[in-house]
């Protein structure tokens, strides 16, 4: 079996509660097009604790080829993200945020603070760094100031990466990556989905519509992904 699908299938088992509550561990989404990313760096992916299905269709491949129900988790209002936001204000834990540019990272904060007033960021700041050792730097402090919970949003295998650097410095708490969910959010688009979008499974088709630049990796994704993941199960 796919290692990918592997850690993707064992994340389904854990239970919300498990996974918000179990220290120590960082967790990552994968979609169609992140699939394909993945597959040429098996080597980062495997240092995750957890895979989450992040899209219908990747868990519907999964299903097809594989015989595992898998349910679909992205980090967005339509899934994991108001689960989480909710938790941590409940239980008076805390955030930090490394993701997008600092106006829009700024925003999205002031946002959340709207929509859940009694949340607690210990920290928030762009998802840019001009070195290695500024990265350092950063994994550093966020380790010293050891947050429950950090949501990285950098890109695929940026924000992979810098989520692994500060684990690897010793962070004790609870990581994601996020994607695009921060800078969603900063445009006034923390329900970034309308409601049709969400129920007929169409957010991919709404997302190329909103955003031109995500038009051309879709339709590669739509080509490639189906003939790589059915080569993968059955040649490795």
């Amino acid at each position: 079996m796919s290692p990918l699908v592997e850690n993707i299938i064992a994340t389904e088992k854990k239970t919300i509660d498990s996974i918000f509550s179990c220290k120590g561990k960082i967790y990552t989404f994968l979609n169609p097009v992140s699939y394909l990313i993945a597959l040429d760096n098996k080597n980062l992916f495997k240092n995750f604790d957890g895979i989450f299905a992040d899209g219908s269709i990747l868990a519907a491949a999964i299903k097809i080829l594989y015989g595992e129900n898998i349910t679909r988790r992205s980090f967005d209002m339509t899934s994991l993200a108001p689960k989480l936001l909710s938790y941590t204000e409940k239980e008076k834990k805390t955030i930090y945020i490394i993701a997008s540019q600092q106006e829009q990272v700024e925003k999205a904060v002031k946002i959340f603070k709207e929509r859940y007033p009694n949340i607690i960021f210990s920290g928030y700041r762009n998802g840019y760094f001009n070195s290695e050792k500024d990265m350092d730097i950063e994994a550093e402090k966020i380790t010293q100031i050891n947050p429950d919970f950090l949501i990285v949003g950098m890109g695929a295998l940026m924000q992979e990466n810098f989520l692994l650097k500060v684990k690897e410095h010793g962070f004790k708490g609870i990581g994601f990556t996020c994607g695009g969910f921060i800078h969603q959010t900063s445009k006034n688009e923390i329900e970034y989905y309308p409601k049709w979008a969400d129920k007929l499974n169409l957010r991919f088709i709404y997302r190329m519509y909103k955003e031109k630049h995500t038009r051309k990796r879709y339709i590669q994704a739509a080509l490639l992904f189906p003939t790589k993941f059915i080569c993968e199960k059955f040649f490795g």
